[in-house]
């Protein structure tokens, strides 16, 4: 090896301060009883919450304390801005290891309202992760309690302190809370200038121009007439094309704690946007990321990264800007990940009617395999929001998980969960995995994580004006894993941008991470990594924003690593 790396074993509940070595050659950096540790882990956690006999996903909601509802603000759905739903994230606010979850929820408005008011008041939650399979409340003590009309919220250390702040999208203006470390937050929303005044439903963080700060693109929706609701009662209430689109907002970072808009230097200015989702990953492998954002009623956009000068639509020549029949879909959200294994990331979009799935076949081009992949057919008669590429069983293999509910009406539909065959199809094993699969929920966001440190993927949904659920992964533990956790030090300090490939037994995985991108909501900030059979990494190569290069070899699995950038 001729370089050096900083690199620390995570190893849950061994409670030793963590140790940062720079060797010449790597050496490993452990608690006492590590794999030990970690087996007593996951068996407490089995045992002081259990669920459902012989479900593999198990809902372990009130058992693990969380007493979450969404709330709409209205007695019906009345509107396109009330379906939009809430969303979710798994981060670590207090930095001891464990995934923490923050939640977006509606309220009654004046504008979007119809029904009487409530005496309940909602708002947004920030649940603690207690390390015993439990959460706690810290919503009052953390002073996160946003009460606009949230819908999605993201993650990011956009002042490379250390502590993940976090970013609120909602009707209205919208709220960046900073981390001050101690277990609190202050909104720093209007010193920032990252408020705006549309309807927010989605936003990703990412460092375009590669300067080691981390930048917001926020995502637009419609700007909401209530008189329109009068001439369309017939039909329930108007589509998204009723409304005028608004234009997605670039601010970069200064650095100083305030951002600028970007976003018509940088080529961005769409007015006529309806987005749903956004998300940013580099899809060309020159180091710049791009930005694809999910548009309702509408082609997507797919926008190219000019070196961090400035940005171009390619969505159309790319191929993922309609679907295969042409169309623009009604797309809510989408999700990358390399489900073929051969190291490009492709792309999987949720809409009203099968759902599309992309294909990278290199070069910035894209080809729609849904129906031959098996997914259109089986997804049909859905409507699909929320997605991620998932290894559920740890088999090296990225499946795909989709929750579901009706459009325009408080309808519960299945949320579904497809294996990935490993030669480029998938199969619908959902009612094979519990029974949560078999009941009707009215899904929207949902965040992706372990947040029991087992080595396993959990899921946390929101359903639209009812119960959250929280569904503990019990599937086989015999298949090896590893979480990668990142800390740039050149680059950004979440190390959001960086892509990460993993060598085990002659198979290579690659991801990256991200800021966001998932419906509302973003996942666990750790990239996963399911090994089958394999117990040592062979080979780990991280490519980091700043064009920084570390390899690591002959890694043990089952680990949090955390690698620091050199």
């Amino acid at each position: 090896m001729n370089e050096t790396h900083t690199i620390v074993n995570r190893y849950p509940f061994c409670f030793t301060p963590l140790l940062y070595l720079s060797l010449l050659f790597f050496t490993a950096v452990a608690c006492n009883n590590d794999n030990e540790s970690l087996s007593q882990v996951s068996e407490n956690f089995s045992h002081q919450l259990p669920g459902e006999e012989g479900d593999l996903f198990k809902d372990i909601t009130v058992a693990a304390g969380i007493s979450f509802e969404h709330n709409m603000g209205d007695d019906y759905l009345t509107n396109v801005i009330e379906s939009v739903g809430g969303g979710c994230v798994f981060f670590d606010y207090n930095q001891n290891g464990l995934m923490d979850l923050y939640i977006a929820n509606g309220i009654h408005h004046d504008v979007l309202s119809s029904g009487e008011r409530s005496s309940l008041i909602s708002g947004n939650v920030l649940y603690e992760n207690l390390g015993n399979g439990r959460f706690a409340d810290r919503t009052q003590q953390s002073r996160t309690g946003d009460l606009s009309y949230s819908m999605a919220v993201t993650v990011g250390d956009f002042d490379n302190d250390g502590f993940p702040d976090i970013y609120v999208s909602n009707y209205g203006p919208n709220t960046l809370f900073r981390n001050n470390g101690d277990g609190t937050f202050t909104d720093v929303t209007e010193r920032a200038g990252v408020a705006g005044n549309e309807s927010s439903a989605g936003a990703v963080w990412l460092d375009y121009n590669r300067n080691g700060l981390l930048d917001l693109y926020v995502a637009n929706y419609v700007e909401f007439n209530p008189n329109l609701n009068l001439a369309y009662a017939p039909d329930g209430y108007p589509g998204p094309l009723n409304f005028r689109g608004q234009p997605d907002r670039l601010y970069r970072n200064n650095g100083d704690g305030t951002f600028t808009d970007v976003t018509v230097e940088m080529g961005l200015y769409r007015p006529e946007g309806r987005a749903m989702g956004v998300g940013s990953i580099d899809i060309d492998g020159d180091g710049y990321p791009e930005i694809f954002v999910a548009n309702d009623a509408m082609p997507n956009y797919l926008f190219k990264n000019n070196q961090g000068e400035s940005f171009t639509d390619i969505a159309v020549r790319a191929g993922i800007a309609f679907n295969r029949g042409g169309e623009a879909t009604a797309s809510m959200a989408f999700s990358f990940g390399d489900y073929t294994g051969n190291g490009d990331i492709d792309l999987f979009v949720t809409d009203d009617t099968y759902n599309s799935l992309y294909q990278n076949r290199g070069g910035l081009l894209f080809s729609d395999v849904s129906f031959q992949s098996g997914i259109a057919m089986a997804s049909g008669q859905h409507v699909g929001w929320a997605a991620s590429f998932i290894d559920y069983n740890n088999n090296t293999l990225r499946d795909l998980f989709i929750t579901n509910g009706e459009l325009k009406h408080t309808y519960g539909q299945e949320d579904q969960l497809f294996r990935n065959n490993g030669d480029g199809s998938f199969t619908e094993i959902s009612a094979e995995l519990g029974s949560y699969f078999s009941q009707a929920r009215v899904g929207r966001g949902a965040c992706i994580g372990d947040y029991d440190n087992d080595g396993d993927l959990d899921i946390f949904i929101v359903n639209l004006n009812e119960a959250s659920v929280l569904l503990r992964n019990d599937t086989a533990k015999e298949n090896h894993w590893l979480l990668v956790d990142l800390i740039g030090t050149r680059s950004n300090r979440d190390g959001i941008g960086a892509s990460v490939s993993v060598t085990a037994g002659g198979i290579t995985q690659v991801a990256q991470k991200t800021g966001g991108g998932h419906y509302l909501s973003q996942n666990d900030p750790r990239l996963h990594f399911g090994l089958a059979e394999h117990n040592v990494i062979d080979l780990i190569e991280v490519k980091w924003p700043s064009g920084a290069v570390q390899i690591l070899e002959n890694i043990s699995a089952n680990q949090i690593l955390t690698i620091e950038e050199e």
